[in-house]
């Protein structure tokens, strides 16, 4: 009989590169979401029946101990990059993590992957990160044998990070960023999701792995990229951190007054995280030790960004026009 394995947030960007892994891998996926009617595409992810969604709020007990009823082992992969009315911090990364752990190690499941984030750190100065250090010490007084994964920026074909910058290229010739010198490690989404595939299946021994894929480059750098690959020239602007904590500051401003109507594109935390870099630490056990060879930004960029070129799908053909002699 198959195993079963609860994704919870197996609905979002990761979570659904992981269901689909383990669809692959002969699991019965259980994803957990906080709306099923919106995440019947999992279902196409595997055989009939052997992906389904269920609903779960992780802020409730009863939901998180009914989501892994049987299972065999969890995934949690929800997170968040800025607060929202009750879905703070502290909720998801710290008592909503703790809380999955709790109900898991109670049920007697063996296995859990927790995706957290480089970077993560008890007493770090970004919320985020605090939070999500917090988190991933929860879980392993729960359940000591975990494996804790922490990817650098995510990339893929629905990420936030380069779709977003791609997308606001197309207006005007100057793209602000915060933090230009700060250094990423970009790890494919799908990286992940194999990853987690690799420790449960036992062939990854608990701790904490830091996955980062084989580019470390500055912000700036990621984004000179990105401009290249969707034939764009722009002007990159790096906006200082005091100045972007005060435009941070009056966002958040409007988020409240608006009762969080209107959602702040960037928030002081965000700004406090982009101080640092998010670098796989040396000496960290990484996809070396998972049996991962990581995929490089240039051989997957080019593949989702396409869009954004000024003729789309067209732009080789425009190219090839212009080269034409009569």
């Amino acid at each position: 009989m198959s195993r079963i394995v609860t994704i919870f947030g197996g609905s979002g960007f990761v979570g659904r590169y992981v269901a689909r892994r383990l669809a692959k891998d002969g699991w019965r996926v259980r994803v957990a979401t906080r709306d099923p009617n919106e995440a019947g595409v999992v279902r196409t992810y595997g055989e009939v029946g052997q992906v389904e969604p269920v609903a779960c709020n992780i802020r409730d007990d009863a939901s998180v101990a009914a989501a892994m009823d049987s299972a065999d082992a969890v995934v949690n992969c929800v997170g968040i990059l800025a607060e929202h009315r009750k879905n703070t911090f502290e909720a998801i990364h710290v008592d909503g993590a703790g809380r999955i752990a709790r109900l898991a190690a109670r049920a007697g499941i063996p296995s859990l992957v927790h995706v957290s984030a480089i970077g993560a750190d008890p007493a770090s100065d970004s919320d985020y990160l605090r939070t999500k250090g917090l988190g991933e010490a929860v879980v392993l007084a729960e359940m000591p044998d975990a494996v804790i994964l922490r990817p650098s920026i995510i990339f893929g074909p629905e990420d936030s990070f380069f779709n977003r910058f791609a997308r606001q290229s197309r207006f005007g010739p100057v793209l602000t960023v915060v933090g230009a010198e700060t250094k990423f490690q970009p790890v494919y989404v799908d990286d992940i999701a194999q990853a987690a595939s690799v420790a449960l299946a036992g062939r990854a021994a608990p701790g904490i792995y830091e996955l980062g894929g084989p580019d470390v480059r500055t912000f700036r750098e990621l984004m000179e990229q990105m401009l290249r690959i969707i034939r764009r020239r722009r002007l990159i602007h790096n906006m200082s951190f005091g100045m972007a904590r005060f435009i941070a500051g009056a966002f958040g401003v409007v988020q409240t007054v608006s009762f969080g109507l209107v959602r702040a594109p960037l928030t002081a935390d965000q700004v406090r995280s982009l101080a640092h870099d998010n670098v796989v630490g040396k000496g960290a056990r990484g996809f070396g030790e998972l049996g991962v060879d990581p995929m490089a930004t240039g051989a997957v960029l080019p593949e989702y960004l396409w869009k954004f070129r000024p003729h789309g799908q067209y732009e080789a053909i425009t190219e090839s026009a212009r080269d034409l002699r009569v």
